[in-house]
């Protein structure tokens, strides 16, 4: 599974911190989850989701 979670930070001008506080993690788990070496839970695929008003599946990418 990939992701567009760095394109869409960049979209919305945030910074990983930014992030992290928005979906209550740690901005490790951001790192982590762009480098596509994390595979979120669905609550925070979810939260995500919602930060950037788009679903889940334009985020992630399931191979």
């Amino acid at each position: 599974m990939t992701n567009k979670i760095k394109e869409f930070r960049a979209r919305y001008n945030l910074t990983q911190d930014d992030l992290a506080k928005k979906v209550n993690v740690r901005r490790e788990t951001i790192v982590f989850l762009e480098k596509n070496k994390y595979n979120p839970s669905l609550k925070l695929a979810y939260d995500l989701a919602n930060v950037f008003s788009v679903t889940i599946e334009e985020i992630f990418i399931f191979e």
